[in-house]
């Protein structure tokens, strides 16, 4: 019999043993970058509400400040991803296309529990190594459905629910503030101010607030719904009249050399 293959494609850890050696020895494994996000949702008494910041940060630099952190799933249900930004988008995308699959399979509208599942087995097979750290949200035949699913493939259905490292601020608006059956405009106040208390109290989180309201059969996406980091006029000018500061013109290279083989012994 002809021997078994291993798989080329996924995750290997073939080299495991040699970078625990390498720690012996005393180098430094990487670190993993630091990312950063705030995105919650929450059950209104007609849908769901989605809601994300727009900072995009590699460790202490902003990468991007308008990026889309809510994604499309199906027409009837979206994703808002935190974590690594190529996880979440790569793996929604994925998600997306099997649910469009599934739905033409099936003749119906994909629900969000088949969403859910598809999500946390995927994400349970590579034992948290993709960071996609997600909030699911839609409407399907059953009503609304808001799930949090984490990177290691667990997953929490809740009223209201905060993810990524700015959640805690947002988790404390929506405690204070959240009550079955808000209008639509309560709804997308308490959403807008969550992404705010992350925004003002996290530094990986920042720039502008994206919201996404989904009711039966309709999705209204809200992109750069507040902006309350745009730029302002400077108070200040920063010209200066010509001669404030000194400075002495350089002298070309080849000019320093000849001074220098030119210049006379004075020496005793």
């Amino acid at each position: 019999m002809a021997p078994l293959l291993e798989p080329s494609t996924g995750f290997k850890f073939d080299n495991v043993k040699r970078n625990q050696q390498l720690s012996h020895m005393g180098h430094s494994l990487p670190r993993a970058t630091k990312t950063g996000t705030t995105i919650v949702g929450l059950i209104f008494k007609d849908g769901i509400i989605l809601g994300a910041d727009t900072r995009a940060t590699s460790g202490p630099i902003v990468a991007d400040k308008n990026c889309e952190k809510i994604h499309f799933l199906a027409p009837n249900m979206y994703c808002c991803g935190a974590g690594t930004a190529a996880d979440t988008e790569f793996t929604t995308n994925m998600i997306s296309s099997q649910l469009a699959l599934h739905s033409l399979n099936t003749g119906r509208e994909s629900r969000v529990a088949t969403a859910m599942t598809m999500l946390k087995q995927y994400l349970f097979k590579y034992q948290g190594h993709i960071g996609a750290y997600l909030v699911l949200g839609g409407y399907d035949v059953t009503g609304p459905h808001l799930y949090t699913i984490y990177a290691h493939g667990s997953t929490d259905k809740l009223p209201y629910v905060t993810m990524g490292s700015g959640s805690l601020a947002a988790m404390s608006i929506f405690e204070s503030r959240w009550r079955p059956g808000l209008s639509r405009e309560e709804g997308i106040e308490l959403v807008k101010d969550a992404i705010e208390a992350g925004i003002f109290n996290d530094l990986g989180s920042g720039s502008n607030v994206d919201v996404c309201v989904i009711t039966n059969g309709d999705v209204e996406y809200l992109r750069n719904y507040v902006m309350p980091n745009e730029r302002v006029v400077k108070e200040q000018t920063y010209t200066f009249a010509p001669g404030t500061t000194e400075f002495v013109v350089p002298k070309p290279a080849a000019q320093h050399s000849e001074e220098e083989g030119t210049a006379m012994d004075v020496s005793a």
